[in-house]
């Protein structure tokens, strides 16, 4: 299951978030969104796993990412 790191409010994380809905991928199911906004244990796993403080960030398994195009380039390989 992916795991988006993310705060309402973020353009950045809004436009993975829009992407993965065009999808109709199911939230519980196919992905998870975890709070990070500051201040939060979302964005203290953020800093642990990834070094940066900065979101959208993106887990699946081992593999993790930050820039929300990228993230997107990623989702859109991985369910066509």
């Amino acid at each position: 299951m992916l795991k988006l790191y993310q705060y309402d409010g973020c353009p950045y994380c809004s436009k993975v978030v829009r992407f993965i809905e065009t999808l109709n991928l199911k939230q519980g199911l196919d992905y998870e969104l975890v709070e990070a906004s500051r201040g939060t244990k979302g964005r203290e796993e953020v800093v642990r796993l990834g070094g940066m403080s900065q979101v959208p960030f993106l887990v699946d398994g081992n593999h993790w990412m930050y820039e929300s195009s990228d993230i997107i380039d990623y989702i859109r390989r991985k369910f066509s």
